[in-house]
């Protein structure tokens, strides 16, 4: 059937985001794009140090914090200002898919 992905914080264990990949979870350039809808966490926090990217746009660097309290600055972002030709990426937090903190695992559905 379809595919997912699993998104998991390696020091603590915890899921950030598990969904479908397509418009649940976007893999971009390396990275992924993750619809509210499938975050599993809420342990990103805006750092409100900003970023440019020269043709997605303005974005704000993302803090993450583990329930126990492990900290991993910058692991992700969200674009605040982003461009309309790319609406997956509209609002939603992205995280680096080579990042050594995360591990990501394709799902098979079916």
């Amino acid at each position: 059937m379809g595919k997912r992905i699993r998104i998991t914080h390696v020091p603590t264990g915890e899921v950030i985001a598990e969904g479908p990949t397509g418009w649940g979870i976007t893999p971009f350039e390396g990275n992924y794009y993750i619809g509210k809808e499938h975050l599993r966490t809420g342990g990103f926090r805006s750092t409100r140090i900003p970023g440019l990217c020269f043709y997605k746009l303005l974005y704000v660097w993302l803090d993450f914090e583990a329930p126990d309290g492990t900290r991993t600055p910058r692991l992700g972002w969200r674009y605040v200002a982003p461009n309309p030709l790319f609406p997956f990426i509209w609002f939603r937090v992205a995280v680096p898919g080579s990042h050594p903190a995360l591990r990501v695992e394709r799902l098979d559905e079916g």
